[in-house]
This record gives structure tokens, sequence and C-alpha cells, in this order.
């Protein structure tokens, strides 16, 4: 295409066209920066709220393990627990599986 026979009127659209491309293109550019820094700044904040959470949930499991559950209560639990164990090893010591391994 020759662009010496272009209207002048057709070559002003034009070039204003290009501009307009380029000037939406840097905005849509500036905007990708921005928002990929907030995103950045929001995953900061999310993991160090979350580090808090974390260690103050730990915390007050703590204060629950001191103050709420008794002695007896825990060494009740351990008994529950290591007599279920027990049922579990002699199961499997009986089972067909163990033997054929034998």
């Amino acid at each position: 295409m020759d662009l010496s026979n272009l209207e002048p009127g057709l070559a002003l659209l034009a070039a204003s066209d290009a501009s307009s491309f380029g000037a939406i293109a840097w905005l849509f550019w500036k905007q990708r920066e921005q928002h990929e820094r907030a995103l950045a700044k929001a995953h900061e904040i999310n993991l160090r709220e979350t580090r808090d959470l974390a260690a103050r949930l730990a915390d007050f499991k703590l204060e629950i393990a001191r103050n709420y559950a008794s002695i007896a209560y825990l060494k009740d639990v351990e008994n529950r627990l290591t007599a279920h164990l027990l049922r579990i090893e002699a199961k499997l010591d009986a089972s067909p599986i163990a033997d054929a391994r034998s």
C-alpha cells in the first residue's frame, strides 16, 4: 500500500489510533504492575497474620491444656489409647497376613 496516496484525514486518524493504542497498552501495563504489587503486599500480610494466628492458637491450646485438662483425665485417655493399640496389635498378630509373612 502506498502511504503517500492516503488522504490527510485518514493519515491523521491512523496516527491517532496508533498513539491511542500505545496509551492504552501503557495504562494496562501500569495497572498490572500496581495489581502485582498490591497482590504481593496482600500475600505478605496474609502470611504474617497466618503465623500470628497459628502462634495464638498454640498459646490457647497450651492454656487449655494447663487449666482445663486434669492429670487424671489425661491418664485415663492414655490408658484407653494404650489398651486400644494393644487390641489392634493382637488382631494384627493373629491375622492371616501376619502368618503368611512369617
